[in-house]
């Protein structure tokens, strides 16, 4: 396999399995380095600075491995270290490689799938308190209502393949 032309996919565990997936169904002709930084995951308690140096190692990994297109599939990577990495890094050290994430195109279509006008968000503590989708969706469907829930439980739940089990309705029914 040629990985000089790969498109990393990055997320702080398993759930950007989901973006890749979809990423590589859409686009067959590519390779892909999937990069899920599961050590210290969750990163949606941590400070910006952390999340930002934990996501700046592992873009810099995949690009040595020869990736130029990185996708943060990581919310809170995405929320709260893309914009610092596409401005401060990229066109100093890698002016030739990209970094995009998960918010944006998200929030461009989001809008179109609503019916009353009103959209929920549930991330981790850090992407809720970054607002980011409440901005990015308002810049797009303006009349849009955002309601935002942190929901820090369900990162555990969901990565240890026991959000279908009985005992996640009591935390969800406990904590939400």
């Amino acid at each position: 396999m040629n990985i000089k032309h790969s498109i990393g996919v990055f997320d702080s565990g398993y759930g950007g399995l989901t973006v890749f997936k979809s990423i590589a169904e859409k686009l067959p002709q590519y390779n892909y380095i999937y990069f899920g930084d599961n050590a210290r995951s969750p990163y949606g308690d941590h400070s910006f600075e952390t999340v930002y140096q934990y996501t700046l190692e592992c873009v810099e990994w995949l690009f040595a491995q020869g990736c130029q297109l990185v996708i943060l599939a990581c919310n809170t990577a995405s929320a709260k270290a893309l914009r610092s990495i596409q401005q401060n890094v990229l066109p100093f050290k890698y002016p030739d490689n990209r970094v995009l994430g998960v918010i944006r195109p998200t929030a461009e279509i989001v809008g179109s799938f609503t019916s009353s006008n009103t959209i929920g968000v549930m991330g981790t503590r850090g992407t809720i308190n970054s607002e980011s989708y409440l901005i990015e969706i308002n810049k797009f469907f303006p009349e849009v209502k955002v309601l935002q829930q942190s929901c820090p439980m369900w990162v555990p739940l969901v990565e240890n393949n026991e959000h279908l089990d009985p005992g996640a309705d009591y935390f969800v029914e406990k904590i939400y």
